[in-house]
């Protein structure tokens, strides 16, 4: 699936957490469309600020990029970003994420999560802003048992910190969308991995322990199913999300790959990938975590055009692939790629 506008070159986008994962991949398409984006981020030490630098770093080999560095707690920050730069299109992707970190720092979510928010939304609405995308996650789906998980279900038993601030985000946008007539589009993202991912998640974690000879932790003794998306698909249902007519002022999607997979399944490509024996050290389930995720993509499909067509036998290697260069494992690193 390969999304591309005819436009897309005469818009400004306002993309923030440009210098996360999900955030570099969608500014560096939209530069290669040729949008002008504005990336917003605070290069927080959640996880390696030198992982975000360097993304940072190959957005601004980009002529129509603008990396701002600052907080959306800071209302006045943002009220002269609007002022200076007129974005009229928004991808909201900074958030504090984590669902076991919101059990030891609940308060990290209260400010990016539910403050930051309201603070774009009302600069989005001050602003006239025509189209405000923002990332929810899968995680509001709770502790729901019946798969796959559905736009039409009920989210109302989230069961982290973390789930609670996405969904209060999407009743926040609903309430902006109601009361203002801003258009909120929310997805729900299942499990993004791939090329400059985050440290923090399994993909990243497993490998790395794995190649220094490393126990990986196998939450609930390896019973576990995720919906792994590659960030090029995640990505082409964002930039539909972002440009395609004739959406709701409100709405919600899932974006995901429609395959549920078993975390061992998971470990024996990458130990296949490495040449690597994993050390499994098998844990019960954690508070907050759930035991499989799985999107039902319909009405993505319907709205979006969203296809999905990289499964983890195929994202997987290209995922070991950079992190051994980017590491310096195979040849030296080339910031501008993130490979085939």
């Amino acid at each position: 699936m390969t999304f591309r506008h005819a436009d897309i070159d005469k818009w400004t986008f306002l993309v923030t957490g440009s210098a996360g994962f999900i955030g570099f991949h969608l500014s560096r398409a939209l530069l290669e469309q040729g949008a002008r984006v504005v990336g917003l981020d605070n290069f927080n030490d959640y996880y390696s600020p030198a992982l975000k630098r360097d993304r940072d770093r190959v957005l601004r080999q980009y002529p129509r990029f603008t990396s701002i560095e600052g907080d959306l707690v800071d209302l006045p920050l943002l009220e002269e970003l609007f002022r200076r730069h007129q974005p009229r299109k928004i991808c909201h992707l900074a958030a504090q994420a984590g669902v076991r970190y919101s059990l030891i720092n609940p308060f990290a979510y209260q400010q990016a999560n539910l403050e930051g928010f309201l603070n774009l939304l009302e600069s989005a609405k001050r602003a006239g802003v025509e189209r405000f995308v923002y990332a929810s996650s899968s995680s509001v789906y709770g502790g729901l048992a019946e798969l796959p998980f559905s736009e039409e279900q009920r989210v109302d038993t989230p069961i982290s910190l973390y789930a609670a601030t996405k969904r209060a985000d999407e009743l926040m946008a609903h309430v902006y969308s109601h009361l203002f007539g801003l258009c909120t589009i929310g997805l729900r993202l299942f499990t993004v991995y791939g090329p400059w991912g985050r440290p923090d998640m399994a993909m990243w974690l497993f490998t790395a322990a794995m190649l220094a000879g490393r126990p990986i932790k196998v939450f609930n003794y390896g019973r576990m199913e995720r919906d792994f998306t590659y960030i090029d698909d995640a990505v082409q249902g964002i930039l539909a999300a972002l440009m395609a007519p004739d959406l709701d002022r409100y709405e919600i999607f899932n974006v995901g790959n429609h395959r549920p997979e078993p975390l061992p399944k998971v470990i024996a490509l990458l130990e296949a990938e490495l040449g690597v024996t994993a050390q499994q050290k098998l844990l019960p389930i954690q508070p907050g975590d759930v035991p499989a995720t799985f999107a039902d993509i319909r009405r993505a499909r319907a709205k979006l055009g969203f296809s999905p067509d990289i499964p983890i036998e195929a994202g997987i290697p290209r995922f070991v692939r950079w992190y051994q260069e980017y590491h310096g494992l195979l040849t030296s690193p080339d910031f501008s790629s993130d490979l085939p």
